[in-house]
């Protein structure tokens, strides 16, 4: 039981403590109680055997849970907590105030059937994807687990009303996937297990679940389908509050727009620059076209990227880029069987407090041997000479990989596990930029060559993605600017945003749920932006492994957390 907090100001002597006490009590209470896969996630395997419940009696208990913290954290006195606390009880506040939003406002457990589909098979994979415990624990584990899903597919009939059109077709189109990822995937993971009673309990839960989503699948198609009739729009109240919620971002939508089609006119224009250096005769476009070809070959893709990583590694420190806390790398993977279908590279960290599967595993998705040369060949241009490089330095060095590395010293519990986007991919995405910017070329790439020329190509062909995810998720969920329809906004993403047609509608369907996801080029600006104040205010004395490392020390918090830390003032962030 929590603590009953008194509707008064808590006193000024007992507020830290009173900070600290119901923050571990929200985390147990609400976050992890109605989310336990974010517990195994994290590290804390007490939440093994449990899973979400999904019906709306427990989203009304989760809502009603959440006011109740929001007025306890609202009672403590902002001033009366030093500066990071303060800040602290300001992240936890305002991702209260997102969840309300999420649960209240936006209601995907009333409109997003791939929330309960998609939803049960992350809580599986989370026991799947790390060795945190002996095989045949996990599979008890997931067991327990699965035997608790064929209701959450239940439960989505009652809850789901009217959802989006868009929303069901996207849940339909996975379904497929879902229903093999639990026939082959989930027992491939557990091969290994030896406990006779939990490989026959497996068997039949997993049966269950399979039955339960082919099921699904069915009723949406034939139910669920004709009636979707629902608007996806956030729109532009929503919109805003989530990015202040979520990021702290108080920008006008209008201005922010502004600020997206800058930066996508910025990049077109260096693109045709480059472009124009690398082959006069060419448009960007059929230059483009041409470094899609340029890529190892798929053997030799583990080793292209296993070879950068000493070359960046090298380069970091021998510029004083950032400090790298430890001398362990990544552990350089194929990408797990059942993570093929949606990932061509990841960075998977242990959540922070695992203690026994304490590895990062960077993964890469290699072509299948039944491939045509055709799907090998578009697969392949993911890889291509550029786009190995930027998603070296995003992914591992010093992207992800190097935050991760530092978490032990970010100052808090909620700076682990309150993570705004801005922060995380907006440093990642920042990164790919910043070291190409710093002289970074791959062993052998001499400055200046068509080489070098053509990984600037691909650093910003994805700072492009990111640009057109940037004015995409505004137009298409506010109206700002002039409303997007789907097929508008897939359509810009291969005009404007440099992308191929089938990643133009992929991109578009993301954004119909993953409304904020302009959040890696804003985050990427802002500390942009935030270096550039800094070196105004240091002059001669800035350092940028300094400035680096500094802004690493804050933990996952929005930029604006950091800005006031770093500058000690409340400057506007763009």
């Amino acid at each position: 039981m929590a603590a009953p907090a008194s509707a008064q100001r808590v006193s000024a002597d007992g507020a830290p403590q009173t900070f600290n006490f119901l923050t571990d009590q929200y985390f147990t209470d609400v976050y992890f109680h109605f989310s336990p896969t974010s517990g195994t996630a994290a590290g804390l395997h007490q939440y093994d055997t449990q899973l979400e419940d999904y019906s709306a009696a427990s989203v009304q208990k989760q809502i009603a849970a959440l006011h109740s913290y929001e007025k306890k954290i609202e009672a403590i006195e902002p001033s009366a907590l030093d500066a990071s606390v303060a800040a602290d009880r300001d992240i936890l506040l305002n991702s209260i105030k997102s969840n309300l939003l999420t649960l209240e406002v936006i209601r995907p457990w009333e409109k997003n059937p791939d929330n309960y589909s998609s939803g049960i098979t992350g809580s599986i994979f989370v026991l799947m994807e790390r060795p945190f415990a002996p095989v045949n624990t996990r599979l008890r584990a997931a067991v327990e687990r699965e035997k608790l899903m064929p209701q959450v597919l239940l439960e989505a009939r009652k809850n789901l009303k009217n959802p989006p059109k868009i929303y069901t077709e996207i849940a339909l189109e996975q379904i497929d996937g879902l229903v093999s990822f639990f026939q082959t995937d989930v027992p491939s993971a557990f091969a290994d297990a030896t406990d006779a009673q939990a490989k026959a309990d497996f068997a039949k839960s997993n049966a269950a679940v399979i039955e339960a989503l082919k099921s699904y699948g069915a009723w949406m198609k034939t139910d669920l389908l004709p009636r979707s009739n629902g608007e996806y729009k956030f729109g532009a109240d929503t919109f805003a509050k989530k990015l202040q919620y979520d990021e702290m971002v108080d920008i006008p939508l209008d201005h922010l727009l502004e600020i997206a089609y800058a930066d996508l006119h910025k990049n077109q224009a260096e693109f045709a620059r480059v472009a124009k250096e690398v082959d006069p005769t060419k448009t960007p476009q059929q230059v483009l076209a041409e470094l899609a070809t340029i890529h190892p070959a798929p053997d030799k893709l583990l080793q292209a990227f296993q070879d950068q990583f000493a070359g960046l590694i090298d380069y970091i420190q021998a510029h004083s880029i950032i400090t790298i806390p430890s001398k362990v790398e990544p552990t350089l993977e194929e990408t797990p069987p059942f993570m093929r279908a949606t990932t061509q590279a990841s960075m998977d960290p242990p959540g922070a407090f695992e203690t026994h599967s304490t590895k990062a595993y960077f993964n890469v998705t290699l072509p299948e041997k039944d491939w045509t040369p055709a799907h090998i060949a578009e697969h392949m241009a993911a890889f291509n000479v550029g786009t190995i490089t930027s998603t070296a330095v995003h992914e591992a060095y010093p992207g992800h990989y190097v935050q991760f590395l530092w978490q032990p010293e970010f100052p808090s519990k909620i700076r682990k596990l309150l993570g705004a986007n801005t922060n995380i991919e907006g440093w990642a995405h920042y990164c790919e930029q910043m070291m190409l910017d710093e002289g970074y070329l791959p062993t052998g790439t001499a400055p200046g060559s068509r080489e070098a020329k053509l990984i600037r190509l691909g650093q910003l062909q994805d700072a492009l993605l990111r640009d057109a995810r940037f004015v995409v998720s505004i137009r298409l969920h506010t109206g700002v600017g002039g409303p997007f329809t789907i097929d508008q906004a897939a359509q810009f993403f291969v005009t404007e945003g440099y992308q191929s047609p089938s990643i133009g509608m992929v991109e578009t369907k993301r954004g119909t749920s993953d409304a904020t996801y302009l959040y890696y080029t804003l985050g990427k600006l802002e500390i942009m932006q935030l270096r550039a104040d800094v070196k105004a205010k240091q002059g001669s004395a800035f350092n940028l492994q300094n400035f680096h490392d500094d802004f690493m020390r804050q933990g996952f918090a929005p930029v604006k957390v950091i800005r006031k830390a770093m500058l000690h003032n409340d400057t506007p962030v763009l």
